[in-house]
């Protein structure tokens, strides 16, 4: 396909647009506030029901399950499928916030019941391991105790994901089961046996967020399944790009409503008879708006991703999204850095296409690098581009050929400055897509090299243990003040009851 190419399925002046009004989506500090508020939400309510008189320790644990259990309602919808909760922050962002969430969760659910006990294991620890164990055993606790190791299996299971010998597809099913039985069970514990849930204001609280959570659940596993057979996609064509690289052409069905979304967001997408959210999987758009259809370049990498090349064309595909913030519009600036690792060139080729489509006349720097020059893919268009925009590009391959004429090795500090050379580094915006650690380590050279971090824009396709970029642990400090916020909110409502 040429850069600025028109057919019946090319038209750069339709719009896309939503019939109806999209709503404007909240900064990260309006949803870091609406977290805190909703966790703190049943504390209040706590505080205001009259109960027996109890040690500190002992509020200081009824206040981390009353707190908690709303946290875990909340990690529902930061699991990147709502676009209210993701739609500033990125899938990379919500990801990651769902993740450190989950282990402050784990640990302070671990240390509930051991708060109870504390005051009689300081005065008399026998005794206080006896109402420990206790605690574990008795019937009338079962039900959180389920909800404890339903979620200490969940997070774990998650951290160890990529060493465990089961399918994604696999491992999705039983994180969602796991979850389903640590909201049902932490909820059942809270209203048969929590001492401020038992009644009262708090007591409906508890069954307005089973309901919601009952929404949620009916949304993402039964509104969307039957949305996704109402409005069936077809596969067009599969194209070979490169070495086990393939570019999908998806076409909206009869009846299909035509995808309005920006180019660089992505999509979850399932096949066949098994359009159900449990088997999608999430890929970027490689197309623009002006498109009609999407269009999805795949990298072989997997279970489901081998079998791209055996799809035969009209086969029904399940569109969901868009989703995402990846996008120019999202992210401006005077200059752009396009930067592809690998399988990561399918948003990144979907942004350099709408800049052609568009005759963008600023800067625009390309940079893709690959394991071998066999894994290049879109070269062609890319060349195409440079007739229509202000382009340099930098193809580096890990391994050379004899035929590869790009740089051979990593894109390293060296290769960032000639490729930045003649640009305004606080003026310019970086759109990064690849593999972790490459995208951590350029993400710091270019911090290194004066762009400003808000600048630096990324997705990862994996998130590869110990890979942590400055700006990731600028998240993380973040997350981790949401954190203290929380613990705050518990320490005063100790200090209120106390």
């Amino acid at each position: 396909m040429l850069p600025v190419e028109r057919s019946e399925r090319f038209d750069l002046t339709r719009s896309k647009q939503p019939p109806f009004l999209r709503l404007p989506l909240p900064s990260a500090r309006v949803l870091a506030v609406f977290y805190l508020l909703a966790l703190f939400i049943p504390l209040v309510l706590a505080a205001f029901r009259r109960v027996a008189p109890s040690h500190s320790w002992e509020l200081a644990g009824a206040g981390v399950g009353l707190a908690l259990l709303v946290a875990i309602a909340v990690q529902f919808v930061t699991s990147g499928r709502f676009g209210v909760v993701s739609g500033r922050l990125g899938i990379d962002k919500i990801m990651a916030f769902h993740k450190v969430a989950a282990w402050w969760v784990l640990l302070g659910l671990m240390l509930h019941p051991v708060f109870y006990v504390l005051p009689t294991l300081l005065e008399d620890p026998e005794l206080g391991m006896k109402r420990l164990v206790a605690y574990h055993i008795l019937p009338h606790y079962r039900s959180g105790v389920i909800a404890l190791a339903a979620l200490a299996l969940l997070v774990i299971g998650s951290a160890l994901r990529e060493r465990l010998p089961v399918s994604y597809e696999t491992w999705r099913a039983s994180h969602v089961v796991l979850a389903v039985i640590v909201a049902v069970a932490g909820l059942h514990h809270a209203l048969t046996v929590g001492r401020f849930s038992a009644l009262g204001a708090i007591n409906v609280w508890w069954w307005g967020i089973a309901a919601a959570l009952g929404v949620v659940i009916g949304v993402l596993y039964g509104w969307r399944w039957m949305w996704l057979h109402l409005r069936p996609w077809r596969l067009q064509s599969v194209t070979k790009l490169a070495d086990r690289t393939w570019e999908l052409d998806i076409q909206p069905g009869r009846g299909t409503p035509d995808l309005s979304y920006e180019a660089g967001q992505f999509v979850w997408m399932t096949v066949g008879k098994r359009r159900f959210p449990l088997f999608d999987h999430p890929f970027s758009i490689a197309g623009i708006p002006s498109r009609k259809g999407i269009s999805l370049i795949i990298k072989e990498a997997g279970d489901f991703t081998s079998q791209v090349r055996s799809l035969v064309p009209d086969t029904l595909i399940g569109i969901d999204g868009p989703y995402g913030e990846f996008s120019l519009k999202n992210h401006p600036g005077k200059a752009v850095l396009l930067v592809a690792g690998g399988a990561g060139i399918g948003p990144i080729i979907g942004l350099l296409r709408e800049l052609v489509a568009r005759r963008d006349p600023r800067p625009v720097r390309l940079a893709y690098a690959v394991g071998k020059p066999s894994n290049l893919a879109c070269l062609d268009e890319i060349e195409a581009a440079k007739a229509v925009l202000d382009l340099k590009t930098m193809l580096i391959s890990e391994t050379g050929a004899e035929e590869f004429a790009g740089e051979v090795g990593r894109f390293d500090q060296a290769r960032i400055a000639r490729l930045l050379a003649g640009l305004e580094p606080g003026e310019t915006v970086a759109m990064m897509c690849g593999p972790g650690p490459m995208v951590v380590a350029v993400s710091d050279m270019l911090f290194d090299h004066g762009l400003p971090m808000k600048r630096i824009v990324y997705e990862r396709f994996d998130y590869s243990a110990g890979s942590s970029s400055r700006q990731d642990r600028k998240r993380f400090r973040q997350f981790i003040a949401v954190g203290a916020a929380v613990s705050a909110g518990i320490a005063g409502f100790v200090a209120l009851l106390s």
